[in-house]
């Protein structure tokens, strides 16, 4: 899990375009998974120890056990908290954003790919799909384990499955006109085109979505001070949480 990409859960954009990848932009991960409960922040890993890290209300728990913090370490995991929580809608609404952006960069490109109006019409029905989908999936998530491994790349591939048999038809049809009409040129332009759409596009895209990086660079000194906010506390081993961490 990456944490920053929980805190804008956004991995359909953030791990399927990397060049906008909170870890990279942010220079923040984590080796946890976090579930924003109620009444608790929750982390979870594998290995190592500790395993499950709780937080509530300044309280510390590890691996089931309380941690006794004093009063100014129980402070900065009230902050931390309460600071993590209020970052989680202001990452949401990037991700939102981010879901927009790459809507209007998937219909910006079959646009300028010369595509008949009723190939537009269902490129855009399909998109507007996609994005009703993602953002209720984004609202409702609660956990870095809704997004875990290849999630965001089996989104993306899902949108070129959707999108790319529509693309490529229109763009052979025209090519095959372009034939019957004499202009071979032409038809082998598009023939081209076509073919080379499937690794064409994505970088396309990716570069349309530069747009959304001032907005994730706007949530770095809030992760930063996440990290600050834990230095110097210690689970129940007697090493440092780390909970969040910046590569230096």
């Amino acid at each position: 899990m990456r944490i920053p990409a929980f805190l804008a859960l956004s991995l359909f954009v953030t791990g399927s375009l990397h060049a906008q990848d909170l870890a990279t932009t942010c220079q923040a991960s984590s080796s946890y998974d976090l579930t924003l409960k109620p009444d608790a922040l929750v982390f979870d890993r594998p290995q190592p120890a500790p395993f499950h890290v709780e937080l509530h209300d300044g309280n510390l728990r590890t691996d089931g056990n309380t941690v006794r913090l004093n009063a100014e370490d129980q402070d900065r995991m009230a902050l931390f908290e309460r600071e993590l929580r209020a970052l989680a809608p202001r990452a949401r609404t990037v991700a939102q954003n981010g879901i927009d952006l790459l809507a209007q960069a998937v219909r910006a490109e079959a646009l300028n790919l010369g595509l008949s109006a009723q190939t537009r019409a269902d490129v855009d029905q399909r998109v507007a799909a996609r994005v009703v989908e993602l953002k209720q999936r984004i609202a409702n998530s609660q956990s870095t384990r809704d997004w875990q491994g290849d999630m965001a790349d089996q989104y993306a591939n899902q949108i070129a499955s959707d999108l790319l048999p529509l693309i490529v038809g229109d763009l052979g049809q025209q090519a095959m006109q372009a034939a019957m009409t004499g202009d071979l040129q032409a038809a082998a332009d598009l023939r081209d085109k076509a073919a080379g759409l499937a690794t064409e596009l994505r970088p396309r895209l990716e570069r349309r979505m530069q747009a959304l990086k001032p907005q994730i660079q706007a949530l770095c000194p809030s992760i930063q001070r996440l990290a600050e906010l834990q230095q110097g506390v210690r689970g129940g081993n007697g090493q440092p949480l780390n909970l969040v961490q910046i590569a230096q």
